[in-house]
């Protein structure tokens, strides 16, 4: 008989230990330049001056560190080490020769050949210790050497600023005191090094700044050249590729790039124009011969047929011009919702409007007139309350258009943006009937360098709204 034995689940191996943990270190990673990268500059030039200071400054530091570690803590400590051989050798005079007669010759040596002042004082205890100073090389090194040399009890004070050490070292019948200047023990000239280091410092970030902002302003001129570009303005007159060889091909590429778009816009103008201009023709044929005829009946149903002809060619050829080759201008908006008021009178709609901010705007007013038209004469048309609220300051103009209509289903809102896309409820349909009102108005948001983009409405009909750069 078979027996099934139940078995415990292997350990994790180590490979999948290490993936684990290596799949945490980069998450960990990850949160961490998320984190710089919410502080960092968003500027080009404020992170390039990073660049060039963070490594300088990483570097200044490991070299003045690896100073203070090796080449001052190393002088200071053969001071220190000198001017305790010459106490110990003072303490040793004393004691081989006990002779008061000969103190004084001991205190002449000293301080006309150790450069010493030397004080023999009772046989009076020491001071208490004093406060040991947070960062002091000095009090640290020449403690530990009086004690390797001469191991008696003494007392130190090398705390403030002043220029003379006192040693006091008790002997067995007396206490020598001795007064040190604190360069015969103390590397002091480190501020030399530390003021060398901050000059070069300042030497190349004088050189490398300005020629950083000369490398950064060609990239700064093509990024203005393709932003006038994308709000349908025209290039800047001075703006030629300057600058490294990258920055001067990307520079020719977009001119190039530019051309190319404004000769299609031209050709499919061109084209359009010349086919409205036959269609014209023929629609004025049309008109003569209606004039001739005497049927009323006939005249007035082909005379509305031509005339939606005739509204449906200027729509295509609007929707083809894009009114791309007019030049910028200002644009009163306040004059503008007082003819969308006027139109909301005779359609007999509510229409509030209000304008926070400069009515003055910087746009292409034939352009920007035919979408005020199209999107607010959308929601007049088809609504019986209307707000229009514009909202001019910090470089955006934000016009908000909210109706209580039909409404366009979510799903649908990006349709109605396609060319000749025409829905049940007709939101989008122009006075003709092509459905190019809402692709124009787009169009046109877009080449300001904007968007037009639709939104449920707090009234339970549509909002649009119109975000442009002015």
């Amino acid at each position: 008989m078979t027996t099934t034995e139940l078995q415990a689940p292997p350990p994790d191996s180590f490979r999948a230990r290490i993936e684990r943990a290596a799949a945490s270190v980069r998450k960990a990673w990850r949160r961490f330049w998320r984190l710089v990268s919410l502080y960092m500059p968003k500027r080009l030039y404020a992170r390039s001056l990073i660049i060039i200071i963070a490594p300088m400054f990483l570097l200044q530091s490991m070299i003045a560190f690896d100073f203070m570690e090796r080449h001052w803590q190393t002088v200071t400590q053969r001071l220190s080490q000198a001017v305790t051989r010459d106490i110990a050798a003072i303490v040793d005079l004393l004691e081989t020769y006990p002779d008061e007669a000969d103190y004084a010759n001991v205190i002449r040596i000293a301080q006309d050949r150790m450069q010493l002042k030397v004080d023999l004082l009772p046989p009076e205890p020491l001071p208490p210790p004093g406060p040991k100073p947070f960062f002091s090389i000095l009090d640290q090194i020449l403690s530990e050497e009086i004690t390797r040399q001469i191991n008696r009890p003494f007392w130190l004070d090398t705390v403030g600023n002043s220029n003379i050490i006192e040693v006091r070292i008790q002997l067995e019948d007396k206490v020598l005191r001795v007064f040190v200047r604190r360069s015969q023990a103390y590397a002091s000239n480190t501020h030399i090094f530390l003021l060398w280091m901050v000059g070069t410092s300042l030497v190349l970030l004088m050189i490398a700044i300005p020629f950083l902002r000369n490398q950064i302003r060609p990239i700064l001129a093509l990024a203005e050249a393709a932003e006038s570009f994308g709000k349908g303005r025209p290039m800047p007159r001075d703006f030629r590729p300057r600058g490294a060889e990258e920055v001067r091909r990307a520079g020719f590429a977009f001119m190039q790039m530019r051309e190319r778009i404004e000769r299609q816009i031209e050709q499919r103008t061109a084209m359009l124009t010349g086919v409205s201009h036959d269609l014209r023709t023929i629609l004025t044929r049309f008109k003569l011969q209606l004039a001739l005829t005497r049927t009323k009946a006939d005249i007035e149903a082909l005379g509305k047929d031509i005339d939606d002809m005739q509204s449906m060619l200027e729509g295509y050829l609007a929707f083809a011009r894009g009114e791309a080759a007019e030049d910028t201008g200002p644009f009163d908006l306040a004059a503008c919702f007082r003819r969308l008021e006027d139109e909301a009178r005779l359609r007999k709609c509510k229409l509030t409007t209000s304008i926070s901010g400069s009515p003055t705007i910087q746009v292409r007013p034939n352009a920007f007139s035919r979408l005020m038209a199209n999107v607010a004469g959308n929601a007049i048309r088809y609504a019986k309350c209307v707000e229009i609220d514009a909202e001019h300051g910090d470089g955006w103009l934000t016009i908000t258009i909210t109706d209580d209509g039909p409404g366009i289903p979510p799903d649908k809102r990006e349709e109605v943006f396609k060319p000749f896309v025409r829905l049940d409820e007709a939101r989008n349909l122009d006075a003709s009937g092509t459905g190019l009102g809402l692709p124009i108005a787009r169009d046109i948001a877009r080449s300001h360098g904007g968007d037009l983009t639709f939104e449920d409405s707090p009234l339970g009909g549509l909002r649009a709204k119109i975000r442009i750069p002015a």
